[in-house]
């Protein structure tokens, strides 16, 4: 048994929190198997890729290659490698990745090296199914692009939609953006499908879940000049294959080992909560820890990431929460502290486990076990990335 599966509750009069219903124990029964949220990770030697090739050599435009020196990249992750050929090549790409891996810059970087030279007209549209993700994806392409006349635009919900309606007034090479916000766009007449050549979905499992299918398929209908699909994800339900086949003809697929897999580079655990005990109190017990440096928490629902939020603030850690409910510019605030340090703590729901790009966070902990296994792989993946190590736990009754 290791420290952290049955940890001493310390009580003082700064670590006591009045009692709330963040301190019961968790809502909603789950019926993954607790031993599903246990793996120790592997030395990362035997997972990591070694690209025989460098930036320098892909086959984009020079002054792309400029920019992603001077990002810092030296080579290709192994999802870039083995896709921007065929990307280039205009082939539908079903690609199988873990995070933190470089999709993102799989797919932008043939994209915009097609893109080069050419007059503004709605080439590529790119589907995200949370704002963050999205805003992050226009920002890599801007840095990516820099310089180059290259012109995108970011469509997501909580921004203003008189901004949009003006905004897209004026053409733009690639509009990336959220399902609902793209439809609305499409809806009032300010966005034509029909210019657009080229769809990416990026967390294709999530677009395509209960909750995106049916917007997805809308805008999909409505690309009558679309000639390339791209699919990217970390994980694959085989319950949308029918889906995907109506999306993709013929396509490359590149799946990676990892792409389906629990996060080989994750130390994962459960903690068992003792009968009438507090998770809370947990949760605070951990992260006293020094080791905790950079914590990120997962709860099933807004109210349970607003409570365990509120707590943590009333014992003095420095704590602050995104969801839905939460404007743009808050949930862009917040992470942006989260990413710099100024906060120690963020809790979210699931909305955070999708595809954001946040460095060095030492340690994921789940506060209430995730529905299905493949938000359990999302979740834990925002920690480990990049060929580096982490910790991921899990509370079980």
């Amino acid at each position: 048994m290791n420290k952290f599966q049955q940890p001493v509750v310390k009580r003082n009069n700064f670590r006591t929190v009045k009692s709330s219903p963040a301190r019961n124990r968790g809502p909603v029964k789950k019926t993954l198997n607790p031993q599903l949220f246990v793996r120790k990770a592997q030395p990362l030697e035997e997972t990591r890729f070694i690209a025989e090739r460098m930036i320098k050599d892909l086959p984009v435009q020079e002054s792309i290659i400029a920019n992603l020196l001077r990002k810092g990249y030296i080579s290709p992750t192994e999802i870039q490698d083995r896709t921007i050929e065929p990307i280039l090549e205009g082939h539908d790409l079903l690609g199988l990745a873990q995070t933190g891996t470089g999709k993102t810059g799989a797919f932008l970087i043939p994209l915009a090296h097609h893109l080069v030279g050419k007059l503004p007209g709605y080439q590529v549209l790119v589907i995200t199914p949370t704002r963050e993700l999205a805003v992050q994806i226009e920002q890599e392409f801007r840095s990516i692009t820099a310089g180059l006349k290259l012109f995108s635009e970011c469509l997501i919900g909580g921004t203003d939609v008189r901004r949009d309606l003006r905004k897209l007034k004026d053409p733009y090479h690639l509009i990336i953006g959220t399902p609902g916000r793209i439809t609305d766009m499409v809806r009032q007449g300010a966005l034509d499908l029909r210019h657009f050549k080229t769809l990416v979905l990026d967390e294709f499992d999530r677009l395509l879940d209960m909750g995106f299918s049916k917007d997805i398929m809308q805008i999909v209908r409505g690309m009558h000049g679309r000639k390339q699909t791209i699919l990217f994800s970390a994980t694959e339900d085989k319950g949308q294959q029918a889906l995907m086949q109506q999306l993709l003809k013929s396509p490359v697929e590149v799946r990676l080992k990892g792409g389906n897999e629990r996060g080989d580079n994750i130390d994962q655990e459960i903690i068992k909560v003792p009968e009438g005990g507090s998770r809370m109190d947990l949760l605070l017990d951990l992260i006293d820890n020094p080791v905790f440096e950079k914590v990120l928490v997962f709860a099933d629902t807004k109210r349970w990431v607003s409570r365990i939020c509120k707590n943590l603030r009333k014992a003095g850690v420095k704590a602050d929460e995104i969801h839905g409910n939460k404007s743009q510019h808050y949930r862009i605030n917040a992470l942006e502290a989260f990413r710099n340090k100024k906060i120690k703590v963020l809790v979210a729901t699931d909305v955070a486990a999708r595809g954001l790009d946040i460095v060095n966070v030492s340690h994921v902990i789940n506060f209430q076990a995730p529905q299905n296994i493949d938000s359990y792989i999302h979740r834990i993946g925002r920690t480990g990335r990049a060929g580096k190590s982490g910790k991921a736990f899990t509370f079980v009754d």
